[in-house]
């Protein structure tokens, strides 16, 4: 979940990436089983079932929201595919994300019915009563027989939804249920659910310059057994843009980083309690360059440290 204006076309995130990515059409095409078991990306369990998820997903929050414009659906189903192709499966979304969801499911409904998706939708409404069929209508969007997870944006109505949620997933019309925040907030009220509620994820903001969820709510996660979501891993674009006027220090290359997005998406990975990471982009490039950041080694503690003091210096 990234929230912010989108930035100008001419700036961009990626000081160091190679300039042969490009966006293409072409159909998602599956590497042979060998490549695939030498190339895959990093894959985490969540810790309710053991079902193991690409550690790199898909945000849409202002990305998406290209309204009814051809070309910019377009350019997104092109993302989609690119992120599946490149062997991930989480995209998340949200009634709150404008065209978002009706872009996704147009993008979905061009690979004709074979994406491998992990669906992460949200309810977002202070009504109790509105909320199923919200869900519904979301639901429709998507085109998705059902949702993988649901979870209450921002916590907005919780104490209704939750238990809805949970009568979701009883009844077999739901596979997982959790909550979220953003930008750092209402982190007492989200510790609070997370020891007296039953969750199977959260979702909350983390990067080496936002990491007050260090302190409380990642080992609480990992405690209660609670996958993590991690939204705004660049600071919705903010962070990355800021970095690149700045050259990659060399010692990056010892973790396979080719670009600060890498890095910094290597340092929210190795926390251990943290499940997936959902990136937005409209760009091929850039959702490619996001899951290679998946593959290769990942920071020890000492290196995590190394790569905050860095990027906080600059």
């Amino acid at each position: 979940m990234e929230h912010g204006p989108r930035p100008p076309a001419g700036l961009r995130r990626r000081a160091v990436l190679g300039l042969g990515l490009t966006a293409c059409a072409a159909p998602v095409r599956p590497a042979p089983a060998q490549v695939q078991a030498a190339d895959a990306p990093l894959r985490r369990p969540i810790p309710a079932t053991g079902e193991a998820i690409p550690a790199i997903g898909l945000g849409s929050w202002i990305t998406f929201n290209v309204g009814n414009d051809p070309q910019g659906r377009a350019r997104c189903a092109e993302v989609v595919r690119a992120f599946f192709a490149d062997g991930g499966r989480l995209i998340d979304s949200s009634p709150m994300y404008g065209s978002s969801q009706p872009v996704i499911g147009q993008a979905l409904a061009s690979l004709g019915g074979q994406a491998p998706v992990f669906s992460a939708e949200k309810v977002w409404t202070g009504s109790a009563a509105r909320g199923p069929a919200q869900i519904e209508a979301s639901r429709d969007h998507w085109g998705v027989p059902r949702f993988d997870l649901l979870q209450v944006h921002n916590l907005l109505g919780w104490e209704d939804h939750l238990p809805m949620l949970q009568r979701m997933k009883a009844s077999g019309r739901l596979r997982y249920v959790g909550i979220t925040t953003s930008e750092g907030r209402r982190h007492d009220e989200l510790e609070r659910i997370l020891r007296t509620q039953t969750l199977d994820f959260v979702q909350l903001t983390y990067n080496p310059l936002d990491r007050e969820a260090e302190q409380r709510l990642l080992p609480l996660a990992q405690q209660r057994g609670v996958a993590v979501i991690v939204n705004r891993s660049f600071r919705e674009g903010q962070l990355t843009r800021a970095l690149a006027r700045h050259p990659l220090p060399g010692w990056a290359g010892e973790l396979g980083a080719t670009s600060w997005a890498q890095l910094i998406l290597k340092f929210v990975l190795a926390h251990p309690a943290v499940t997936c990471a959902i990136p937005a982009t409209r760009q091929v490039a850039h959702v490619r360059e996001n899951l290679a950041a998946a593959r290769g080694p990942l920071p020890d503690a000492a290196q995590r440290e190394r790569i905050a003091r860095a990027i906080g210096a600059l």
